[in-house]
């Protein structure tokens, strides 16, 4: 086994600009649970082998290793749980989606989007366990897949087109892909660039979800190596990653990198008040072959539903188009900048959403003032929301066992993987 060895990330393997991106899709109550959507992805149970005997390596060396991997090919079964400690959200995916779009949202069938939307069926990922497929082959073609016990989701990106289908309502959604995703995916390290958020953001595998641990890690963070492990029948160092600070809610992550590629194999995140983690994600198996070409074919089945991007009109369930900022509320730009206290892991960012009215404001202000607020988004804010007062007057907090935010009467909000009383100190010195 590897013996320990710590290393520091510097600033400069931080993305500019990338906290203030982030930041802006927690405007709402809701997004709380969308960001275990978009920062929480896939999981597996692993049986132990017991630990490989690999060469000697330190955290700076693995470090590297997985930044000159160049795993662009594998398919293979990931097995997802997600423990936020929120209520279930299946059931609540078209909910959210109509929130985000400024609809009623409502039950699969919904007169205001499709069940195959990508942005509401993806939040289902935010809680539960969940075995998914997954394809990769390049930055122009991904496959996800998740099952479920009598029927499947697919997201499929080929090229200049997206699809989505959902054998289960046998609907289908489809978007077009800019010309230029292709040069600009490449010209990011093979990121996707999907259209209209279908695939933006969301890691689908280990190793998207271990670049995102390593761009916040800086001085705040110690890195060290811990052991090695049998992760998909493939040996595997082990990467700790641990926050400096106290008040994070985060108590470590651990990512298991194949010895051989450099590929991140599993992902595991545990809160720093104990229990089990928050997310584990990885692979139960894998094949780094190049997948069939037919694995990103796709042609909606006779009889499907077919909603198009952007559509409202005609006999198609009219797709939900996001508003700018995709979180629901008015783009970054139009709420004014935000604002970062604190640094590293303590960071809390603040936003000024210009609601004016609390969570009524945020969470649709019309629906709130008619009553006509669904009983479970109702239900899932009360579980969430603990009230709070301070120098910054008084506000509900909204929190999960990894990311809380708190929203102050007047509209602002403030955000991060911190504990509660690390965001109320934050809201009294923001004041």
């Amino acid at each position: 086994m590897a013996p320990n060895d710590s290393a520091r990330i510097t600033a400069e393997d931080r993305e500019p600009g990338e906290g203030r991106r982030k930041a802006a899709r927690y405007a709402l109550p809701v997004a709380v649970a969308g960001v275990a959507a978009a920062t929480i992805g896939l999981v597996p149970a692993l049986a132990a082998t017991g630990d490989p005997k690999l060469p000697e390596i330190s955290a700076q060396q693995l470090i590297e290793k997985i930044a000159a991997s160049e795993t662009e090919q594998l398919s293979g079964s990931v097995k997802i749980t997600t423990d936020l400690g929120l209520p279930s959200l299946a059931g609540l995916g078209d909910l959210a989606g109509g929130a985000l779009a400024g609809g009623k949202g409502g039950p699969s069938g919904s007169s205001d989007g499709s069940t195959a939307d990508p942005n509401a069926k993806l939040m289902e990922l935010s809680s539960g366990t969940h075995t998914l497929r997954v394809a990769v082959d390049g930055p122009d073609k991904q496959r996800l897949s998740i099952r479920d016990t009598a029927a499947e989701y697919s997201l499929i990106h080929n090229g200049g087109e997206v699809w989505a289908y959902d054998s289960a309502s046998n609907e289908a959604y489809h978007a077009t892909a800019p010309k230029d995703a292709a040069e600009r995916g490449a010209a990011k390290g093979g990121e996707k660039d999907a259209p209209k958020d279908a695939l933006k953001d969301v890691p689908a595998t280990p190793k998207e979800f271990a670049e995102e641990a390593l761009k916040a890690a800086g001085d705040t963070t110690s890195v060290s190596v811990d052991g090695t492990a049998k992760v998909a029948g493939r040996d595997a160092y082990q990467l700790l990653i641990k926050p400096k600070q106290s008040g994070s809610t985060v108590g470590s992550i651990k990512v298991a990198v194949d010895a051989k590629t450099g590929t991140p194999l599993k992902f595991t995140l545990s809160p720093s008040s104990g229990g089990k983690a928050v997310v584990d994600v990885g692979f139960t198996e894998v094949d780094f072959a190049k997948p069939a070409a037919s694995t990103f074919d796709f042609t909606p089945p006779k009889g499907a539903k077919v909603t198009e991007e952007g559509d409202k009109s005609g006999d198609k369930s009219g797709a939900r188009e996001l508003p700018k900022g995709a979180d629901g509320a008015k783009g970054p730009k139009e709420q004014g900048d935000v604002k970062v206290i604190g640094e590293g892991w303590n960071a809390v960012y603040e936003l000024k959403t210009g609601a004016g009215e609390g969570i009524a404001g945020a969470a649709g202000a019309d629906a709130a003032k008619s009553g006509d607020v669904p009983a479970e988004a109702q239900q899932f804010l009360d579980a969430l929301g603990d009230k709070v007062t301070g120098k910054f007057g008084s506000g509900t907090v909204f929190k999960t066992r990894l990311v809380n935010a708190l929203m102050t009467d007047d509209g602002t909000v403030y955000v991060g993987a911190v504990t509660q009383d690390a965001l109320v100190k934050a809201a009294n010195e923001a004041k």
